[in-house]
C-alpha cells in the first residue's frame, strides 16, 4: 500500500515504504523533477540507492529513454520451477549442490569451451547492434554461468508441498558493455545539447526518435533474452544434476521476471517508456517471482496490475546495509548459526561473504506486506540450498 506521496517536486513521487535512505530519495526526487518524466514516480518497498535511479524505482518517461536507469545488468532476473519431489535428503541435495558447482561456473568464472549457439538468442539481421556483434562470442562462455554479487541458485521447499528450483542472475558482461557505451552516447550527447539534466544526477537520455535511441532498445532487447537464456542454460544444468542423483523427477514450466529494462507500455491512456531498475512487471494475473535472502522466504506471486505502480512491484527484500558495511559490521559466525540453525546448506564461508548475509537485507515480511495491493502471495519458498559466486 502506498505509504508516503511526496509532493514538494514537480511530480509526487508514490512510495510503497517508511524507511528510504536519504540518497534513494534523493533520486528519486530527481526522477520526479525530469521534464520528460510522466504521471508521478513510484518506489517500491524494497527501495534503496542505486547509480543515478534507486534501485525499486519506476519510472514512466515521454518521448526518451534512460540507460542509466535500467541499469548495468541488462534483464537481470529471476527464474523458478516446481519439481514433482516433495522431500529431498540432506545427504542427495548436498551431492545434487556439488554437481551444480561443477556444470555451471559461478562468480568470475567461465564455460572454458563456447556454448551451443543454440543457446544463445537469435540476432535479427534487420538490428544494427553494434556491441551485441562485438561480445557475441565472449557471451557464448558466459550463457549458462552465475555469475557474483546478489546472483544465486537456491533448492527450496514450498508451501504447497513441493520443491522448487530458483536462479537469480542476468546479461553477465554483454549487458554491462551495452549499458556503458550507451550511457557515454547519451551523456556526450546531453552535453552537446546543453541539457537542462543536471550531469551528476547521472540520468543522461536518448529521444526515442534518433539512431542512438533505436540502437539502445535493440540491443538492450537482445540482453533481455540473452540474461533469460542465460538463465534458461542454468535450469537445464541444474536439473542434469537433480536427475543424475535422483534420477525419475518431472518439472512444471519455468516462471521467469525480469526487473532492470525499460519497455514501451500503455499507462493512463498514454504510451509511455516504463524503467524498472529493481523493479519486476506485475500486471493482472501475471506470475511473479520475490526472493528474500538467502536465509529467509521468497515467495511466487500473482499480480494485481496496480495503476499506481505502474503495475510493477519490488524484486526482492532490498538491502539495508551496503557491501563494505555489511562486512564490516556483521559477525561472520553469528550469520552463520542463523543459517545453520535454519538447517540451510549455505555460501557464507568466510568474511568477504557477509555482504550477502542474511541481516544485510531487509525483512522480507515487511516488504510484502507493503505491497499486498500489488500482488497476491501464491506459494511460500523456505531455503534448502544456496549457490553463490
Amino acid at each position: 500500500m502506498i505509504k508516503k506521496v511526496i509532493t514538494s517536486e514537480r511530480l509526487p513521487i508514490k512510495m510503497w515504504l517508511d524507511d528510504i535512505e536519504d540518497g534513494a530519495l534523493e533520486q528519486a526526487k530527481n526522477l520526479a523533477n525530469l521534464p520528460f518524466a510522466f504521471k508521478h514516480i513510484a518506489v517500491m518497498p524494497d527501495s534503496h540507492q542505486g547509480e543515478g535511479m534507486p534501485i525499486g524505482g519506476v519510472l514512466a518517461a515521454k518521448g526518451v529513454i534512460i540507460p542509466n536507469a535500467v541499469g548495468v545488468d541488462i534483464g537481470c532476473g529471476m527464474c523458478a520451477m516446481k519439481t514433482s519431489l516433495q522431500e529431498i535428503e540432506k545427504e542427495n541435495l548436498r551431492q545434487i549442490v556439488e554437481r551444480i558447482k561443477e556444470l555451471v561456473p559461478v562468480g568470475f568464472d567461465w564455460h572454458e569451451e563456447p556454448q551451443n549457439e543454440s543457446s544463445m538468442p537469435e540476432r535479427k539481421s534487420q538490428d544494427y547492434m553494434p556491441i551485441v556483434q562485438q561480445e557475441y562470442e565472449k557471451a557464448r562462455h558466459q550463457v549458462g554461468t552465475l555469475g557474483g554479487g546478489n546472483h544465486f541458485i537456491e533448492v527450496q521447499k514450498g508451501s504447497d508441498g513441493y520443491i522448487w528450483i530458483m536462479t537469480h542472475s542476468g546479461s553477465r558482461n554483454i549487458g554491462k558493455k551495452v549499458a556503458d557505451h550507451y550511457n557515454k552516447i547519451a551523456v556526450d550527447l546531453n552535453e552537446q545539447w546543453f541539457s537542462q539534466v543536471p550531469k551528476d544526477w547521472q540520468l543522461a537520455f536518448l529521444p526515442l526518435d534518433t539512431l542512438e535511441a533505436k540502437q539502445y532498445r535493440s540491443e538492450m532487447e537482445y540482453c533481455v533474452r540473452f540474461a533469460l537464456a542465460n538463465r534458461q542454460l542454468m535450469m537445464y544444468n541444474i536439473k542434469r544434476a537433480f536427475q543424475e542423483v535422483l534420477h525419475e523427477i518431472e518439472y512444471e514450466p519455468i516462471i521467469n521476471i525480469a526487473h532492470n529494462y525499460a519497455a514501451m507500455e500503455n499507462h493512463f491512456k498514454h504510451n509511455v517508456m516504463v524503467h524498472r531498475k529493481g523493479a519486476t512487471q506485475a500486471r493482472e494475473g501475471q506470475p511473479g517471482i520475490i526472493p528474500g535472502s538467502q536465509g529467509t522466504k521468497s515467495y511466487i506471486v500473482r499480480g494485481k496490475g496496480d495503476r499506481e505502480s505502474f503495475m510493477s512491484c519490488s524484486h526482492g527484500a532490498g538491502r539495508k546495509l551496503g557491501r563494505r558495511q555489511a562486512i564490516q559490521e556483521l559477525k561472520l559466525e553469528e550469520e552463520q548459526a542463523l543459517m545453520n540453525a535454519k538447517g540451510i546448506i549455505h555460501s557464507i564461508t568466510e568474511e568477504k561473504d557477509l555482504d550477502e548475509a542474511p541481516s544485510a537485507y531487509k525483512d522480507i515480511d515487511v516488504v510484502m506486506e507493503n505491497q499486498n495491493d500489488l500482488v497476491d502471495i501464491v506459494v511460500e519458498l523456505e531455503p534448502l540450498a544456496v549457490i553463490k559466486g
